[in-house]
């Protein structure tokens, strides 16, 4: 993996535009990955997409992450003032196919989800349900009960729960949780940060305001786009400083 230009986060820009967030990660990380195919991205463990597109935004924008969310209690605006450091897991996520777990006579062994299951959820994004069943029959690779083969809607809940504990086990960067506790009346709760999401609107904000700069310098220089995103952003800040922007 390697960082990317202005020109070519532009493009993974234009090319996400419309995409749903499975996707988007993908076309983010092959804009940044030319040794890795498309294939080799989705079958990542979420956990392991999500590291990467970790070092890809530290690349971007810096390792600090600053935002702002709001207390559930009160209402109360909390703002966030975070590393990436303080927020990636030790270790990788467990790739192997030997998760397994044996409950009430039922034996199954299962996988961690990857891109390509969060694709396979699209269709039925608002079937929170279907969807959960729809990942647990892709991920689970065999199931038995007392020895014998077994239908994965068959599972008894006890079990299909531990399997989803199981898998935030052994893939804790697919599910970062912040505890956090407001100043104003002291609520303490935790909100999950998702590095696509986040990512993502700042590279959406950033596109909107380089677009603008070309806009700018290409008004008033008759330059082309190609080396207007060539220049340094301290080189463009000054020009765009010298046109009264």
């Amino acid at each position: 993996m390697q960082p990317l230009s202005a020109a070519e986060l532009l493009k993974a820009w234009e090319d996400a535009l419309g995409q749903t967030p499975a996707r988007r990660a993908l076309t983010l990380l092959a804009a940044a990955s030319p040794e890795s195919t498309l294939n080799d991205l989705a079958e990542l463990p979420i956990g392991q997409r999500d590291a990467r597109l970790m070092t890809l935004r530290e690349w971007t924008f810096g390792a600090r992450v600053v935002g702002v969310t709001a207390c559930p209690a009160c209402h109360a605006r909390l703002e966030l003032d975070l590393n990436l450091g303080d927020i990636r897991t030790s270790g990788e996520s467990q790739v192997d196919s030997g998760l397994s777990l044996k409950r009430a006579g039922h034996a199954v062994r299962f996988r961690l989800p990857n891109s390509l299951d969060l694709l396979a959820l699209d269709s039925i994004k608002d079937d929170q349900r279907a969807g959960r069943q729809l990942l647990l029959e892709r991920c689970v690779i065999s199931a038995t009960r007392r020895g014998k083969p077994s239908q994965v809607e068959q599972l008894p809940a006890e079990l299909v729960s531990a399997v989803a504990t199981r898998m935030a086990e052994a893939d804790p960067q697919a599910d970062v949780q912040l505890a956090l506790v407001c100043q104003a009346c002291g609520h303490q709760w935790t909100s999950t940060f998702d590095i696509l999401t986040f990512f993502w609107n700042e590279i959406h904000a950033w596109a909107l305001r380089v677009l603008q700069d070309v806009h700018i310098l290409a008004s008033a220089y008759g330059w082309r786009e190609a080396d207007i995103l060539a220049l340094s952003p301290w080189r463009r800040e000054v020009y765009l400083e010298m046109v009264g922007r």
